[in-house]
């Protein structure tokens, strides 16, 4: 009877259990209001100004997966298609949405380059999505500007038709707010001389931007941030003026709204290329307080005094150029004529080391060659109508040899800095190591020396360190001084061999 008596109890407990939805599955339809959250896996991305797709994983700095989960009542949803909905709701500029799905709606064919077609992950403002056990997820890509982005997902609850919403935020960069280069552009592509025949404008504005380490515009200022003035020295200098916020003259300060300044450039009576000289100041985004770390741009625009019925022959018309001081910054206009202006230069062979040609002409850098003295280097001009002119040209550069430092390869230039270079057994003789060394004088080889070496050890004047005997019975570091020497420099490192095989 005593077991009966269980065996009753034990099927009045299951029958209890299985009324509550115990021992397992589904607890029903839950009459709970609906929840949804949104989590990304990263929420800080680097600006994206090198134009980089969108990807997942290690290899796709730029993106991040954000996953959205709906529960009523600690379940799941139920599952079906479009059940989400997501969007960008702020910060549209910063980034884009994508499914990176595999779905073949959610890819676009774009040109190759040559001549065919790939396709691409399809750039989104707003998404739907399923659901899939209460959730899913999407992707956002960072684009080439600083900013927030506020992603927003929304799901509706179909018994009562209430939508529930969450969001999350995404920063993309962080804007320095110091200029780190400038660029400019020009609404014409030339100018007529002042009284020219063939009615050719001869003003245009020029707008200029600063940006920072980011690639980002710089904020909004009180002061005047950009400086420009004429470049005298250029044969259609004579006459032309800049003008800005009222005022006219050779130099003008502008001030940026949002990265960019505007100014107007009104040529004289004579042709040639007209060079403004744009500089903005990285150390307090100020001009008018001096000028102590300049961030320089060029704007060139060629002034000619007619459009000939037939064109003439273009020309380079630049016979020398002046000569360059190693380390000091350098800027050089090329001049052409003939053909049909604008036209666009390009570099046929290599200049001195640290200079390059811009498409409109100009030579510019800060030299930084090895070995002084002349340098040959041949450029192009191409014309608008697609006609060619080549010209060969010599520049001298004077001053002081740049000459890098001295280094012994992996190791430090600090002689108090330990550098193993390898380990040996006890009693047994050492295989060898090569020194080597990079930097110096671009004449001369290395020579080494060394100070307390091991007495079962030698170094020759070329480098190779090797062995005159066995090491020693005893365990230990061999620690030792060597100096590279080539001409007139010279580095010394600490090297350190470990004796092991001790029990």
């Amino acid at each position: 009877m005593k077991i009966a008596k269980i065996s009753i109890f034990s099927a009045v407990v299951a029958a209890a259990l299985t009324a509550c939805g115990g021992g397992g599955g589904s607890g029903g339809e839950s009459s709970a209001p609906y929840e949804i959250t949104l989590r990304a896996d990263k929420t800080l991305l680097p600006v994206n100004t090198a134009n980089v797709g969108p990807g997942q994983g290690v290899y796709a700095p730029y993106s991040t997966t954000l996953y959205v989960n709906s529960t009523t009542g600690g379940h799941a949803i139920p599952g079906g298609e479009d059940i989400f909905g997501c969007n960008v709701e702020g910060g549209l500029d910063t980034g884009s949405l994508y499914y990176l799905d595999g779905d073949d709606s959610h890819v676009v064919d774009v040109d190759d380059g040559n001549g065919g077609k790939v396709k691409v992950p399809k750039a989104y403002r707003s998404i739907t999505l399923g659901a899939n056990s209460g959730g899913n997820s999407f992707h956002f890509h960072a684009g080439d500007q600083a900013g927030n982005a506020k992603i927003t997902c929304s799901v509706q609850d179909p018994r009562d038709k209430k939508t529930y919403s969450t969001s999350v935020n995404i920063t993309v960069g962080a804007a320095s707010g110091k200029a780190a280069s400038v660029r400019t552009y020009g609404q014409s592509n030339r100018l007529g001389t002042q009284g020219n025949t063939s009615n050719l404008a001869s003003s245009t504005v020029v707008d200029v931007q600063v940006l920072d380490d980011a690639d980002q515009p710089l904020p909004n200022t009180t002061v005047q941030n950009v400086q420009v003035s004429l470049r005298s020295t250029t044969s259609a200098a004579p006459g032309a003026r800049l003008m800005a916020g009222g005022k006219d003259g050779s130099t003008l300060w502008i001030s940026t709204v949002g990265g960019i300044g505007k100014f107007t450039v009104s040529s004289g009576r004579s042709e040639g290329p007209l060079v403004v000289d744009v500089l903005a100041d990285r150390s307090d985004n100020d001009v008018t307080n001096g000028i102590k770390d300049p961030i320089i741009g060029t704007f060139v625009i060629p002034v000619i005094s007619r459009i000939a019925p037939v064109l003439e022959p273009l020309a380079i018309t630049t016979t020398t150029i002046t000569a360059a001081t190693n380390g000091l910054p350098y800027s050089f206009v090329l001049g052409a004529s003939g053909g049909e202006a604008p036209y666009t230069w390009s570099a046929l062979s290599a200049l001195p080391a640290g200079l390059s040609l811009s498409p409109s002409g100009v030579i510019s850098g800060t030299p930084n060659v090895r070995t002084l003295g002349a340098v040959n280097f041949a450029v192009q001009v191409t014309d608008a109508a697609g006609n060619v002119s080549t010209a060969n040209f010599t520049l001298t550069v004077s001053g002081t040899v740049v000459v890098d430092p001295l280094t012994i390869v992996g190791c430090s230039n600090d002689p108090n800095a330990l550098c193993k270079i390898g380990e040996v057994e006890k009693g047994v003789v050492f295989g060898g190591y090569a020194l080597t060394a990079t930097g110096g004088p671009a004449a001369g080889t290395v020579v080494w020396t060394s100070t307390g070496i091991p007495s079962w050890l030698a170094i020759t004047p070329s480098g190779i360190i090797s062995a005159t005997g066995t090491a020693p019975a005893t365990c230990g570091n061999a620690d030792f001084f060597v100096t590279a020497t080539k001409g007139t420099v010279s580095t010394t490192s600490k090297l350190r061999i470990v004796v092991t095989g001790c029990p």
